[in-house]
């Protein structure tokens, strides 16, 4: 005979469901989490559900570098200290904070908040490639740094987006192989990619 299976109150499930949405968790996962939460820490799920509703009222994108901030240009683009002659290009806020965390790059950024992935319906218009162009394109920026990650979707993104660069009269560099193929930048290690930063080439 098979296990009978308790039915779960609505809100129970509706949590799970809601913490199945995070990369990488599945339903045990998700089950685990809502348990866990609702049962020994209370207050803890009360401050993630504040916290949450929170960002989402408060966060917008960066008006320059499409980063999340709470303003409309955020500290880091607002920055007189940063060398603007440097735009570093990278897939998402998680990637923006690997490199920045190498503390072998001075210049701004660029989010792009995905990869091209025609598969998925994700193509130059999705990603909104006219708004970087015009954010590239200015005489400040000298150098493009592509640091999308080393995956299929993110090499494609990178050459893609070399060949619009390059038509607009701009130098673009890749970061070096020091970053394994296949990585996302979110679990490099910080020296490797402040080596990759430092050895990165011509595209």
């Amino acid at each position: 005979m098979s296990t009978p299976v308790l039915p779960e109150p609505e809100p129970l499930r509706a949590l799970i469901d809601a913490l199945r949405r995070l990369p990488s968790v599945g339903e045990r996962t998700a089950r685990r989490m809502a348990y866990h939460l609702l049962q020994h820490d209370l207050s803890g799920a009360v401050v993630l559900g504040q916290a949450l509703d929170r960002a989402t009222q408060s966060l917008k994108h960066c008006e320059q570098c499409n980063s999340f901030s709470e303003t409309v240009v955020c500290s880091l683009c607002d920055n007189a200290q940063r060398d603007r002659s440097l735009l570093c290009i990278v897939e998402t806020p998680a990637d923006q904070n690997t490199v920045e965390s190498s503390h072998g790059y001075q210049g701004l950024y660029y989010v792009l908040m995905g990869r091209l992935a025609p598969i998925e319906g994700i193509g130059p218009n999705e990603l909104q490639f006219d708004r970087l162009l015009q954010r590239a394109s200015g005489d400040e920026v000298q150098e493009i740094i592509l640091a999308t990650n080393f995956t299929a979707e993110g090499d494609t993104t990178a050459h893609y987006l070399a060949e619009l660069l390059r038509q607009r009269g701009k130098r673009v560099t890749r970061l070096a192989r020091g970053v394994p193929a296949g990585s996302e930048l979110e679990y490099v290690d910080a020296s490797t990619m402040a080596w990759a930063l430092q050895e990165r080439r011509e595209t």
